[in-house]
């Protein structure tokens, strides 16, 4: 996962200074715990960072997932990998596949990051305030796994394919329009 996903964002923030622990937030980073291994996704926990590293085995491909808290903002950040890095030579052209699929998607965005290649979907949930629930987690993940697996075809094509952007996007969305 590329080195942003971790960053806090409030050391950049003018005068932002979060508190040391934050008690929600570190009990939010237990419930998150508790529901990976109970939902059966063996969780891995990053040294140092409060952050799981799992994976999904979709039906267009193996994702790894990376499950954050940001214990001092009160944020649940959830982002589900490609299994392969976009060649350079292919990044713009998946740039556009991205962009064409983010249009429209309710929750969550898909990421492309330039410098390594590397595709991600992003789901996420501010919880300031409110415990994390087992029904929030679930619909954080699910929707950010089912999507990246829905489109991995369609950026796999773009990628080694010889699909354009648009063939891809209209292949993929037209398959899910019939079922």
């Amino acid at each position: 996962m590329s080195d942003n996903a971790s960053d806090d964002g409030a050391a950049s923030q003018p005068g932002a200074q979060p508190p040391a622990d934050n008690p929600n937030g570190r009990e939010a980073f237990e419930t998150l715990r508790v529901f990976l291994e109970s939902d059966g996704w063996y969780p891995q926990p990053l040294e140092d960072k409060t952050i799981y590293r799992a994976a999904f085995d979709g039906k267009n491909g193996e994702l790894r997932c990376y499950a954050q808290i940001r214990v001092e903002l009160e944020q649940f950040l959830f982002y589900a990998v490609a299994p392969v890095k976009v060649p350079e030579e292919a990044r713009s052209d998946v740039a556009e596949y991205l962009t064409r699929a983010n249009y429209g998607l309710r929750i969550g965005n898909f990421e492309l990051d330039y410098r390594d290649g590397e595709v991600r979907y992003k789901s996420s949930l501010d919880f300031e305030g409110e415990k994390l629930t087992n029904n929030l987690i679930r619909n954080t993940i699910y929707p950010a796994v089912q999507t990246m697996d829905r489109y991995l075809k369609g950026l796999l094509s773009v990628m080694f394919g010889g699909r354009t952007p648009l063939e891809a996007i209209e292949e993929v969305e037209g398959e899910a329009r019939e079922r």
